[in-house]
């Protein structure tokens, strides 16, 4: 089976190895002219940039670069690339690398034609429609992680720099035009990173997978996309170089963010918090909660994990699933605790309180209360 394939949903994707080439061409099917690549600091120096700034300039596209990006973008970060699309000229936007990147990618799209505040389009209720959707410049999203799924997705994670608060804001039109999932792109990243952002697509379909709305197209994305992480994730952190078990993860990483439009839970509503306050890898957070949240939701999520543990090849049910999560996260050198990756156990408080607020909770199949998030907090520290 050859691992390339132009799809059509959740939107228009270039799937394959090398399609990075095929960069000027989504352009022109977004009616992209004059794009700007938003991109991280991390990633515009290396290679995989400059390939993609050479595929522009040699289109006639220019080679626009804004890389002010931090690893969880705030509004500072989103000013800064507003300002850089509107005095460059630009008519559209190349999201170019991880969760960061393709976040403020998105937004730097959806705010530069806007005149309210990023904050007044938060996920909640109908605020998405305050905004000027004739104003949405179009977006080719070009991810260079398999984790986050954000090139398909229809919302940003913005961190408040002064609250300390990750918000997320939502709107359909900030959904890619085109998506190139080329996973050639992935075959650099460190070993901490593939770990990392593997098992944030892994958390994706997990928590989509217990959450208890209907939505059976998702449910079953979420089932196959736990498969290819337990089966492709040991393979790309192993050998880097595996181009299929990148391309694999890749898969599973638009399959996580698909599938978590059922909900997502108490994994993501400590994770949010954690990353805000403390700056930690999103991915790596959400693989240290895990284990606590499966416990915490057993009597809810038990009879379908069994379903879901006979399809994995995981013997004993959800006991053999949960026994099955923290291998995976050993295996793959991830810490066992938050205070490991610098969170303050003196904070719980607060941390449980942020936690209360995020959205994520409500797609949790067990109720969330404060005292739920310390005793949660207490475990994982």
């Amino acid at each position: 089976m050859t691992l390339t394939g132009n799809w059509s949903y959740p939107n228009a994707i270039r799937f394959g190895a090398g399609r990075i080439a095929e960069l000027s061409e989504a352009c022109a099917q977004a009616a992209i002219t004059r794009p700007l690549l938003v991109t991280d600091r991390g990633l515009a120096g290396l290679p995989i940039t400059k390939v993609a700034l050479d595929i522009m300039e040699a289109a006639g596209l220019g080679r626009g670069l804004f890389a002010e990006v931090d690893p969880n973008p705030n509004e500072k970060n989103l000013a800064a690339g507003v300002e850089a699309y509107k005095a460059g000229g630009y008519d559209g936007v190349i999201a170019f690398g991880g969760g960061s990147g393709l976040d403020l990618g998105k937004m730097v799209a959806f705010m530069a034609g806007q005149t309210r505040p990023v904050w007044d389009f938060e996920d909640i209720g109908d605020w998405w429609t305050r905004a000027d959707i004739d104003a949405i410049a179009p977006i080719v999203a070009v991810p260079t992680t398999a984790g986050t799924g954000a090139e398909v997705g229809r919302a940003s994670v913005i961190t408040n720099s002064q609250t300390h608060e990750k918000k997320i804001i939502f709107h359909p039109n900030v959904l890619p035009s085109v998506v190139i999932c080329d996973p050639e792109l992935t075959v650099g990243m460190p070993k901490p990173i593939t770990a990392g952002t593997g098992l944030d697509a892994f958390a994706h379909c997990v928590e989509a997978f217990s959450s208890p709305h209907y939505h059976p197209m998702s449910q079953g994305i979420a089932l196959e996309g736990m498969r290819l992480v337990k089966q492709y994730l040991p393979r790309a952190y192993a050998d880097g170089s595996d181009i299929e078990a990148r391309a694999q993860m890749m898969s599973a990483a638009i399959m996580g963010a698909t599938a978590f439009q059922k909900g997502l839970g108490a994994i993501h509503a400590m994770s949010h918090p954690i990353g805000a306050v403390f700056n930690s890898h999103h991915g790596t957070t959400n693989a240290i909660c895990m284990p606590a949240v499966l416990d915490f939701n057993a009597d809810k999520i038990r009879q379908r994990f069994d379903m879901a543990a006979a399809y994995l090849g995981i013997e004993g049910g959800f006991a053999g699933f949960s026994v099955f999560v923290q291998e995976l996260n050993d295996q793959l050198g991830i810490p066992r605790t938050l205070a490991e990756i610098g969170a303050d156990p003196l904070r719980i408080d607060e941390l449980a309180e942020m936690a209360i607020q995020d959205p994520s909770c409500g797609g949790n199949p067990v109720g969330l209360n404060v005292a739920s998030f310390k005793a949660l907090f207490q475990r994982c520290m």
